[in-house]
């Protein structure tokens, strides 16, 4: 197991509260040395901060640039690999258009659109707002490359440690700096797969792992709160991949029987497995759910080329454990009007199931469905590029409207 990110989370003020970031830089250097002590590989160190259009109270570019600028200059001198600047806001759809220059000016920057409002609605004309950005970032690069840092939310709250997805809050009493971790843990679950002779085994075994690690984390986390000021708020084991079939959350789904992921029966297994991390107790932050991410995953990946893995198929198991879609290659023509309505079912099981969902789709330049992906990418296997079935959504679903839609409660009599 490694900790994929110390996620580190701040409103770091406009103009920039420079007292508040040499504490995120007193900070790190102290944290990731004291995990690595304890045996963890920490292979990065992230900064999320809140929303930029309420850091800044603008969503003019020239502003946006330059608060990330200026950020980013002073971040640079400390030991953070990437920083994240929140989510552009339903009640402010101009931020939505800022997000693909930020992307195409600055490299370590990641940011994300939420879709759901804090009032419990979707806003379509947010969703197309996000299907726009991904349209637009995927021309940044011949390899589509750019929407790796952008990803639609719907209900994701702050704090959680994954990138794109992390941000902070300002609100009243909840606006000091906090940390939380964000794990590579999937090597736990598919230990216990290969390990046990029956699926009681496999979840007592999941549990047992995942609680001893945390208590050992968790131990360190709270001796940093301590010491630093900076809240710990606990650790997302969402069983995060690794490109190598030992590391790969695929795997243990075929572990434990179906002869392939996409298959009937993985919808199953995944909700098996995310049910005993369920059982798990531990400070938890973020999604701790199941990551299905197609490029992420060797076995995944050589499912969605072999064509037995869809993007329907990820959005149907996401019903019952997953975070979403998540680094999904689709055919570089794919319209702003086809991304809208994959996000807008994404959007609806969210607000439907009151979990958080987000979207992370990568359309590449020039590829067609079928076509091989040629990523240079440590984190990434190829696969192939994913078709999509979609025709425009017209009607009073294309519209710009806000509509609450309230989760599924069951009704007696």
């Amino acid at each position: 197991m490694k900790i994929r990110s110390i996620t580190y989370f701040l409103n770091p003020g406009w103009p920039l509260d420079t007292d508040a970031l040499r504490g995120a830089g007193d900070f790190i250097k102290a944290a990731r040395p004291a995990f690595e002590n304890a045996g963890y590989d920490v292979q990065t160190t992230r900064i999320a901060t809140s929303p930029f259009v309420e850091i800044v109270g603008s969503s003019r570019l020239e502003d946006i640039l330059q608060f990330v600028h200026d950020f980013e200059k002073v971040i640079s001198s400390f030991e953070y690999d990437y920083i994240s600047i929140g989510p552009a806001l339903p009640d402010d759809l101009q931020s939505y258009a800022v997000i693909t220059e930020v992307i195409k000016a600055f490299e370590s920057v990641f940011l994300a659109g939420m879709m759901t409002t804090a009032r419990g609605e979707v806003s379509l004309s947010a969703v197309r707002a996000c299907a726009q950005v991904i349209q637009r970032a995927g021309t940044l690069s011949s390899d589509g490359f750019a929407n790796l840092r952008f990803a639609a939310l719907a209900n994701v709250p702050p704090g959680a440690p994954f990138f794109p997805a992390a941000y902070h809050t300002i609100q009243t009493g909840e606006g000091g700096p906090r940390f939380a971790l964000a794990m590579e843990a999937a090597d736990v679950v598919v230990n216990a797969v290969r390990n046990a002779s029956s699926l009681r085994e496999v979840r007592k075994e999941i549990v047992a792992e995942i609680e001893n690690h945390a208590r050992i984390l968790s131990d360190i986390g709270m001796t940093l709160q301590i010491k630093y000021g900076v809240h710990y708020s606990g650790i997302d084991f969402t069983p995060a991949p690794y490109p190598l079939s030992d590391l790969s959350f695929g795997s243990a789904i075929e572990g434990l029987g179906v002869p392939a992921v996409g298959l009937h029966g993985t919808l199953a297994a995944a909700a098996f497995l995310v049910e005993a991390l369920d059982r798990a107790r531990f400070p938890r932050a973020g999604f701790n759910g199941l990551f299905f991410p197609v490029l992420e995953d060797a076995v995944l990946a050589e499912r969605a080329a072999l064509g037995t893995l869809l993007v329907k198929d990820l959005l149907l198991y996401s019903a019952v454990c997953g975070t979403g879609l998540d680094t999904v290659p689709l055919p570089g023509d794919v319209s702003v009007d086809d991304l809208y309505a994959i996000l807008l079912d994404v959007a609806m099981l969210s607000q439907r199931l009151s979990k958080p969902l987000t979207a992370r789709l990568m359309p590449i330049p020039g590829k067609v469905a079928g076509d091989s992906t040629d990523f240079n990418f440590d984190y990434f296997a190829n696969s192939r590029v994913l078709g999509v079935q979609t025709a425009p959504i017209d009607g009073l679903l294309a519209g710009d409207e806000s509509i609450q839609l309230e989760s599924r409660r069951p009704r007696k009599g």
